[in-house]
């Protein structure tokens, strides 16, 4: 069956490619290889997702843990993240989307291999405005990525965070101070942004 995650325009075999939708690299196409598990986030629920960040994403600093293509990495920056850092455990991807930083000249972008669960759990937590956490699926990534993000201090007071997900937002058991702000269905996959709420001490 195919993948619900569509439309992808095959160039050739083994390549897929994107389109930047707005900011500075609008329109931009870029390729990206076939890689298991690459999903890249549909233009219609990218653009609606960077609708809904509007006020948020200029100055942001921007944390991908699972980046795959880019697409979401890569859109954040053209429409004027401060600073982005992105991971993914595939050579390939990695390669792939330092390629597109180069060609972009885009100096405030990093990424690097890693495995996000890893990384989040050993590094120096920076506090990051904007997340996107698109992991594969059927792998129970997505609450274990979120508890270390909150509670190893990766997230800024008042936060986005990005999820998709194979099943509904509300049976993911992400952290109690997370407010559900949006959601949508695209085929199989469930789409929804969330915003941190600061927790009180005491």
């Amino acid at each position: 069956m195919a993948s619900p995650k569509k439309p992808v325009q095959k160039l050739h075999n083994g390549v897929n490619q994107l389109r930047i939708i707005g900011g500075e690299w609008r329109s931009r196409k870029l390729s990206f290889p076939d890689a298991p598990g690459l999903r890249p986030t549909p233009d219609r629920v990218r653009e609606t997702l960077f609708n809904w960040l509007a006020p948020y994403v200029a100055g942001a600093k921007v944390l991908d843990p699972f980046a795959g293509s880019g697409a979401l990495f890569l859109e954040a920056l053209s429409r004027g993240a401060a600073m982005g850092q992105a991971l993914d455990a595939s050579h390939v991807a990695v390669s792939s989307l330092k390629e597109h930083l180069g060609t972009l000249r885009c100096t405030n972008g990093h990424v690097q291999t890693a495995d996000a669960l890893r990384y989040l759990e050993t590094q120096t937590a920076t506090a990051f405005d904007l997340v996107f956490l698109d992991p594969p699926f059927n792998q129970n990534l997505l609450p274990a990525v979120c508890t270390l993000l909150e509670e190893r201090q990766w997230l800024a007071e008042d936060s986005w965070i990005y999820t998709e997900s194979e099943t509904a937002p509300s049976t993911l058991g992400l952290p109690g101070n997370w407010r559900l702000h949006r959601e949508q269905k695209s085929g199989q996959v469930h789409y929804a942004l969330w915003q941190r709420m600061a927790v009180s001490a005491g």
